[in-house]
């Protein structure tokens, strides 16, 4: 199954972007409608749950005004301005494809997994990996585990942190039988990670990725390095800018 087409992709990074693009807060509708807006087919953004397990669109744990996302009802979380997910697919055309970061918290830790982040999310990404282009991804390894044991049929990603190697990310992502292994761009510039050891080049480690059946996704690259790493075989990057992306990778992804 692929997941990308075949096709070099961007991905807007919570809409048009981290921060503010083009007046457009992220993780907000404006911010959403807007890389649709540029002619993009794909999304990424963040989920989490709030103290009544309802699933919610949000970055960072705790919100602009201190509070914390998993101490809040959805009603007060709303107050606040945050999406659900089901708002948020509401402003997306079918067409369009979702890349949810589910975001485990600490509380997870004192949970049954049945009652995990995870466990709130599965039911969701099942229905919504049914009715458009789907990739649910995490950090958090358990997390990958409890929704393939919940929804086999969702297609899943791992996701690594600044500058973790590359010949440990994708060993670890084929193993863990996922679809996708999406890495910091840290992890593909050789002078960030291991200075003192050998480093496999970019080719090479693509390369292997793909004949492990892994899709290779980078996060948060400047356009330079967006385009090296799509001829290097990159199939999908996660941009903070869109409308620059989509100008400077033009003829290179979409």
């Amino acid at each position: 199954m692929s997941i990308f087409g075949g096709r070099p992709t961007i991905l807007g990074h919570r809409g048009l972007g981290a921060g503010v693009v083009d007046g457009h807060a992220e993780n907000t509708p404006d911010s959403f409608r807007g890389a649709v807006k540029e002619g993009l087919r794909w999304i990424e953004t963040d989920v989490r749950r709030t103290l009544d397990n309802a699933v919610v669109v949000g970055h960072n744990p705790s919100l602009h005004d201190g509070s914390f996302l998993e101490q809040l009802t959805l009603a007060q979380a709303r107050e606040l301005g945050v999406l659900t997910i089901e708002e948020l697919l509401e402003e997306l055309p079918d067409n369009i494809g979702v890349n949810l970061d589910v975001k485990s918290c600490l509380e997870d830790a004192l949970r049954p997994p049945a009652q995990t982040t995870a466990a709130m999310v599965a039911p969701l990404a099942r229905q919504i990996s049914r009715e458009r282009p789907f990739l649910l991804s995490s950090f958090d390894a358990s997390v990958v585990l409890l929704v393939r044991e919940r929804a086999p049929e969702v297609p899943l990603g791992l996701l690594t942190w600044f500058t973790f190697p590359l010949r440990k990310a994708i060993a670890a992502a084929a193993q863990l039988h996922v679809e996708v292994v999406s890495a910091q761009v840290g992890s593909f510039l050789r002078r960030s990670v291991e200075p003192k050891l050998p480093q496999v080049s970019n080719d090479y480690a693509v390369d292997v990725a793909h004949r492990a059946g892994l899709e290779v996704m980078c996060w948060c690259p400047d356009l330079e390095d967006a385009r090296d790493l799509f001829e290097a075989g990159v199939d999908g990057v996660v941009v903070n800018d869109v409308p620059r992306a989509l100008e400077g990778l033009r003829g290179v992804a979409d």
